[in-house]
């Protein structure tokens, strides 16, 4: 989720999906070419970039400054193209996307965490004819799986409908100069380690987890939980929206359980649902807190402040030893079918996954992998810094099979609707975690139908 809010970028979980995989180690999970229809039109597309004057309009999310520096810099190369950038929040814009890309004056490319009914409404370009033409088959399979979606409406196989602006992964940012005053040398490799860090600094009168829930992003922390009390492959199911399966597990229920005790000891802020996504990222780089759970797309932002007294790393296993699991998405992007520039547009993506100069701006703004062909030489990175520990989390995650999408990309609705109110009252201590589950499950079957 973002992100802020989203996974990816610099702002918004959404983070920002797919069952990502990449960063790092990408090449240890090419596949084989996904077998994917060809559309009719597969020979109308070009390769080729117009010498005509024009502009390209994108549609993005407040807070996430990738698109503006990449337009910069494909203007450099290609004078002759404009960009306008249209941002709004994330929770707008998810809930706006299938208005914008019906509309006359569509964009030419949207941010979109959540295709929802978007395929079946016949409102994205198919990207597979400029698969074949670009010659994208050489891209990590699995770096793109979630980026498909089938006949039946469901992610993760069928056809090409989304590229990423970087691959994201989350963890967790950890003060090393608190860490220092609570006598805690390295960071936790359990559960229980976590947890009795979190006992030594509310002792000490530093917030343990520094976390925001005005607009709903403490879900990285639910998630974290949820997924090491959980069955992974289950919760990405629900995620993609396969037929049969369900949110309302006894694992989910754990995870959620686990985030209102936190907040009963008083782990989190005292003002945590009035504190939105920038305020908290701020006040933990400037002091507070021991922990916080966020993405790589704010390495960067961390090392700038906190420099090497900042560690990131994987959100640990259930006991020490055990596989991770952590979210991990691109920072998906979608043609619209009304788009009047589609072959550029897509050329336009395309540049982003191969043009060196492109990747290094991924990387440099979001922290996270560009993408695209994994024989690529990897942009540049700075030994030892918060971005390249990123990378490291990365690649163990690859070892691990334990990349997930975020849950807030499970529908359309479903974080603004159910995601945000209802972690508000779990961090307030007024639901438990049975009554949290259960009502995120009955949004989520309401909107696809189900209920």
């Amino acid at each position: 989720m973002r992100q802020k809010l989203t996974m990816g970028g610099k702002l918004n979980p959404s983070k920002v999906g797919l069952k990502l995989i990449a960063l790092g180690s990408v090449s240890a999970l090419t596949v084989g070419l996904l077998s994917t229809p060809m559309a009719a039109n597969a020979a109308a597309v070009s390769t080729k970039l117009t010498k005509n004057k024009i502009t390209l309009v994108i549609a993005d999310e407040t807070g996430f400054p990738l698109t503006d520096k990449l337009a910069a810099e494909f203007t450099k190369q290609y004078p002759n193209v404009k960009f306008k950038i249209n941002r709004d929040s994330f929770a707008n814009l998810t809930a706006n996307a299938p208005r914008l890309m019906a509309s006359n004056s569509a964009p030419d490319l949207i941010r979109l965490p959540t295709i929802g009914d978007a395929v079946k409404n016949k409102l994205l370009l198919n990207l597979d004819p400029y698969y074949d033409a670009y010659g994208w088959k050489t891209w990590s399979a699995a770096q793109l799986s979630g980026l498909r979606v089938n006949s039946k409406n469901v992610r993760g196989s069928g056809n090409l409908y989304q590229l990423g602006l970087g691959y994201s992964i989350t963890g967790v940012f950890m003060n090393m100069n608190h860490a220092k005053t609570l006598g805690i040398t390295s960071t936790p490799t359990s559960l229980a380690e976590f947890e009795a860090a979190l006992v030594k600094a509310k002792a000490a009168g530093i917030i343990p987890i520094m976390a925001g829930d005005k607009d709903g992003v403490v879900n990285f922390a639910v998630q974290a939980l949820i997924n090491i009390y959980g069955d992974r492959q289950n919760l990405s199911d629900w995620i993609y929206n396969v037929p049969g399966a369900k949110y309302d597990t006894p694992g989910a229920i754990k995870g959620a359980d686990k985030i209102r005790e936190w907040a009963d000891k008083g782990y989190f802020p005292e003002d945590i649902n009035a504190v939105d996504y920038f305020t908290f990222i701020t006040r933990f780089q400037n002091g507070e807190g021991l922990f916080s759970f966020n993405g790589n797309w704010e390495a960067a932002n961390v090392q700038a402040k906190l420099g090497n007294n900042a560690k990131f790393f994987l959100f640990p296993p259930l006991n020490k030893g055990g596989k991770h699991v952590a979210m991990g998405a691109a920072n998906s992007f979608s043609v619209p079918a009304k788009s009047k520039n589609k072959d550029a547009i897509v050329f336009f993506l395309n540049w982003i996954h191969t043009n060196a100069k492109a990747r290094q701006i991924t990387l440099d703004v979001t922290g996270a992998t560009p993408g695209g062909d994994p024989k690529l030489a990897l942009p540049k990175v700075a030994p030892g810094s918060l971005i390249e520990g990123g990378l490291k989390m990365a690649a163990q995650l690859s070892k691990d099979n334990g990349y997930i999408d975020f849950m807030a990309n499970a529908t359309a609705g479903i974080y603004a609707n159910a995601i945000i109110p209802q972690s508000q009252l779990l961090v307030a201590s007024k639901i438990t975690g049975k009554e949290f589950v259960t009502a995120v499950q009955e949004s989520y079957a309401k909107e696809l139908g189900n209920k």
